[in-house]
């Protein structure tokens, strides 16, 4: 090798050397440290203690953990395929070409910008059994219903029911479809328009191109949304967090309905102090997510289409 291309090598590595420190430190280092924990009792404030495999024993019969898991689970498979639906169809709606275009997109992609701790406090307050504007909204609709019904039926209590919380975060999650929207509308405006112009030409109509043009063009999109959406379902947080705790009703939410997995792991860690249980969750967590992002992959493999391939 010549020393023209040896000084070329080490300027780079210096250029990305703050990113490998970085990398190394806030993500080597931490996977490291949660598979050597996994395996001790380490309470943070002592060293750690080596019990071979007796946390993830304990898990195996830890009632609370399976009742985050089956929440964590439910939760997904609602909101991920809502919120990709609902994604999808404000993006073909926003890819016509109508007037102030730019300004919708804008409007509708404004409200996924927002920090989570800030969404949970405003649909803390929008979610309000007694004072919540989305109970005074649906609240015309459910006093024709028991009239014509002749019954009486009252507003969901969003955030003290069991039975409504889950519907009340899936709620307050759609506000932050704008990322997958502005996705989508990417996928659209790249598919060829000669695919489109052919389509007219053998007298397709609207919903035959949508069926047979632009979501066969939009699977990689519509895969990489999947699985993200999966992702970020399975590491939800603060949204229930804020919600529930800021709520009065505990950090678990009435009768456990809003304890994740995620959340379980914080109070592991920061509340009991159990590092090393908190690790070994953490460790059969990632474990599922991987599984299930690899699973939907492989399925979706000969079903996606990628341009040139």
């Amino acid at each position: 090798m010549s020393h023209f291309k040896r000084r070329n090598r080490l300027k780079g590595i210096l250029f990305i050397s703050p990113w490998i420190l970085g990398f190394i430190a806030f993500s080597v280092y931490p996977i490291v440290s949660s598979i050597i924990f996994a395996f001790t009792d380490y309470s943070v404030l002592s060293s750690p203690i080596y019990i071979g495999t007796a946390n993830f024993e304990d898990i195996a019969f830890d009632d609370i953990f399976w009742k985050s898991m089956v929440n964590t689970l439910g939760f997904s498979i609602v909101s991920v395929p809502i919120n990709l639906i609902l994604a999808c169809g404000l993006a073909l709606l926003l890819n016509f070409n109508i007037h102030a275009k730019g300004l919708f997109r804008t409007l509708f992609f404004l409200p996924s910008l927002v920090p989570m701790v800030c969404l949970g406090v405003i649909w803390r307050w929008l979610l309000n059994g007694e004072l919540g504007l989305v109970n005074q909204m649906i609240q015309p609709a459910l006093e024709l219903v028991s009239w014509l019904f002749d019954t009486s039926i009252s507003a969901p209590s969003w955030l003290e029911d069991p039975l409504f919380t889950k519907p009340g975060l899936v709620i307050a999650g759609m506000w932050g479809v704008g990322h997958s929207m502005v996705i989508f509308l990417a996928g659209m405006q790249e598919a060829p328009k000669s695919l489109y112009e052919a389509a007219e030409i053998d007298g397709a109509g609207f919903w035959s191109k949508l069926r047979h043009v632009t979501i066969p063009m939009l699977t990689p999109y519509i895969l990489f949304n999947l699985v993200m959406g999966i992702i970020g379902s399975f590491q939800i947080f603060a949204m229930p967090y804020v919600l529930i705790d800021g709520a009065n009703q505990g950090a678990d939410g009435p009768g456990r309905s809003l304890l994740f997995t995620a959340t379980y792991i914080f109070q592991k860690t920061f509340r009991d102090w159990d590092m090393g249980y908190a690790c070994a969750i953490s460790l059969i967590f990632i474990a599922l997510i991987a599984t299930l992002t690899l699973s939907v992959m492989k399925l979706t493999e000969h079903k996606t289409y990628y341009a040139g391939k």
